[in-house]
């Protein structure tokens, strides 16, 4: 209970600021553009942490107050007299959106709270060092922009979306980094992922119910995404950034759809909101909802070109295609990563690749058939009604991406010209794959629900309307239980299955042991908050900086220390032996040493780097001050003024 506080605190910043900037905009128009709220105010907080250092503001409740008060200005002159291009949903269409995004979100807060065990367990991923030494920054510093985020690991610009909210958080509830962390992803899978793709269907299927609630379900449906993302890496920023990308593509979806003038005005601003927010989520993500974007707008646009033969249509068509096209190769020709972390090998054969792609289990996760029969419900109800064939598109580009980075050499050209920009990972493609593929699915679930309608009213005719209506309401209610029960099928359950393994801390764990946890606690009985430790990044020690804010030497493992570091990493054992040791202490001041043992997050062959400062023993100038177990030790350096 400790951590619900903050979880509610997280779910009124998630909603309040977005919902402000769409009441103002639309009023009550159209409701079901309130699920678009938290993806506004991801790009609000995302944007006010930019934006504040500019003006001497540290990072809290008040920039952010100061931007959507503005935003929410804008909108409301925008939007004034504004006429929508759709008709305002009913009201049971929005009770029912209402409860299928709280039945979703329970769901997917009850099965992650269940992987992440306690409140204040951490991920043992080596990438969990940054995240949570940046989340210790923030609140330090007051900056939670992306030109401080990145400092962390010595990067000028890191995409700080993830980092805002979550050290936002930590800063309205007084809770713990770990606690922050965990609460913000709670909040990520069980608000922000699941109205965002109800925003799509919402804008793709003409707001219809049943479309509401089955992509509601299909949210929790998936293995690969968002609960692969809680284990691989972590990925917390790129869950953010692959969260927003439905939001995204509805904004672009609403603009192809908006009327002249005001209106198309303030959908253009709504979409150029939603495309900062997933940016600064991480920027591949903004680059896979441009690509998907422009598929989804060209391929309609090409339909209505086939409708209305007018040579606007046709022109439309052809800039929307060109343009598109242009503006995304540009982009992954732009959108380059370094060869140090795009080394990504394929998983395997393109033909294995392919089976798992166009079934979306990859990784070796269970097909689960509820999904498979969806997905080929949508295949046959395009061949019947090739309009619908536009709802496929991102899709089949989601699987040929997937199939180059997980079953294509690493040699390639194509391959490496193509994934880069997502590190040629396939994990990375695996995510993609269930945001394409949930629209899809959706799409056969309205094929089935439609047939099945049908079926019930032809054969309820002769009997009476309160019959027709039960027959259609419990058909109804047990076809949601179908497509519900996918959340607890083996697709999703080996995914939290390994979520719990990497939150589980062990022995032997991989990042931080209890014993090395327990040591780290009792740190500020013998270090003061002036004092410099020193110790290998690669054991966890790093962490010392984000749970109790004992300033480290190197704060993430792909940091970029000082000569004088390196030279202690590598030296300091030889203290009692070699005068350059001291030397180099006395300049870079550091006054401790936290030895975890040679136990290494990557691999054991990167303990070398770190030689001096691991397995060490009392000395003269080593001084034990507190140990935990057999391999956490805290020593003092001695004798070196």
């Amino acid at each position: 209970m400790t951590a619900l506080p903050s979880f509610l605190i997280a779910i009124g910043l998630l909603i309040a600021p977005g919902a402000i900037i769409v009441f103002a905009g639309w009023r009550t128009q159209r409701p079901v553009l309130f699920l678009l709220a938290p993806g506004v105010s991801i790009a609000l907080m995302a944007a006010s942490a930019t934006l504040a250092p500019f003006v001497g503001v540290r990072w809290s409740l008040l920039p952010l107050a100061a931007i959507t008060a503005v935003a929410a200005a804008a909108a409301f002159l925008v939007g004034r007299n504004a006429v929508t291009s759709t008709p305002p949903t009913q009201r049971r269409t929005n009770l029912a959106t209402l409860a299928a995004l709280v039945s979703a979100g329970i769901v997917q807060a009850w099965q992650f709270t269940r992987a992440f065990g306690a409140p204040e367990n951490i991920a043992q991923r080596f990438d969990n060092i940054v995240h949570l030494n940046a989340i210790r920054l923030a609140l330090d510093s007051g900056d939670a922009s992306p030109f401080q985020i990145g400092r962390t690991s010595d990067i000028s610009f890191y995409p700080n979306a993830w980092h805002a909210f979550t050290s936002l958080i930590a800063e309205c509830s007084g809770v713990d980094v770990p606690i922050a962390v965990n609460v913000a992803n709670l909040a990520i899978v069980a608000v922000l992922w699941p109205a965002s793709m109800m925003a799509l269907s919402a804008v793709l299927f003409r707001a219809r119910a049943a479309a509401l609630v089955a992509t509601a379900a299909l949210t929790c449906a998936f293995g690969a995404f968002p609960a692969l993302f809680f284990n691989w890496g972590v990925l917390y920023p790129n869950a953010v950034g692959f969260a927003m990308i439905p939001a995204a593509l509805a904004g672009a979806l609403l603009v192809y759809g908006s009327n002249r003038g005001r209106d198309r005005v303030r959908s253009w601003l709504l979409l150029g909101t939603l495309a900062l927010g997933t940016a600064l989520g991480h920027p591949n993500a903004l680059l896979a909802a441009t690509i998907f974007a422009w598929l989804l707008c060209a391929g309609f646009a090409v339909q209505d070109a086939l409708v209305d033969r007018s040579p606007s249509r046709r022109r439309r068509a052809l800039l929307i295609f060109a343009i598109g096209l242009a503006i995304c190769v540009a982009f992954i020709a732009l959108a380059r990563t370094g060869d140090a972390h795009s080394g990504w090998q394929p998983w395997g054969s393109a033909a294995q690749a392919l089976g798992e792609g166009v079934l979306v289990s990859p990784r070796g996760f269970a097909p689960t058939i509820v999904v498979s029969f969806l997905l080929l419900a949508a295949l046959v109800g395009a061949v019947k009604r090739p309009r619908r064939i536009t709802v496929l598109l991102p899709f089949l580009a989601a699987i040929g991406l997937f199939v180059l980075a997980a079953g294509v050499s690493h040699g390639s050209r194509l391959r490496s010209f193509l994934t880069n920009p997502w590190y040629s990972d396939p994990s990375r493609f695996a995510a993609l794959l269930v945001v394409a593929a949930i629209p899809v699915a959706v799409l056969g679930a309205l094929v089935l629900f439609d047939l099945a309608r049908t079926f019930v009213k032809r054969n309820t005719a002769t009997r009476s309307a309160r019959i027709q209506r039960v027959a259609i309401a419990s058909s109804t209610a047990l076809a949601i239980a179908v497509v519900f029960s996918a959340s607890f099928g083996p697709n999703v359950s080996m995914s939290l299955a390994q979520v719990r393994e990497a939150y589980t801390a062990t022995a032997d764990a991989l990042l931080l042991s209890p014993d090395e946890r327990t040591l780290i606690e009792r740190l500020p009985l013998h270090v003061a908050p002036s004092d410099l430790v020193i110790g290998s990044p690669r054991t966890g020690v790093s962490l010392a900086y984000a749970l109790e804010g004992i300033h480290v030497t190197e704060r993430h493992v792909f940091g970029s220390p000082s000569a004088d570091e390196r030279f202690l990493d590598q030296h300091l054992r030889s203290i009692d032996t070699d005068p350059a040791v001291c030397a180099a202490v006395n300049r870079v001041g550091v006054g401790f040493v936290l030895d975890f043992g040679a136990r290494d997050v990557i691999h054991p062959s990167g303990a070398a780097a770190y030689a001096g400062v691991i397995d060490l023993t009392a000395s003269a100038h080593l001084a034990l001050l507190d140990s935990q177990g057999p391999d956490a030790r805290l020593f003092r350096i001695v004798g070196c003024s």
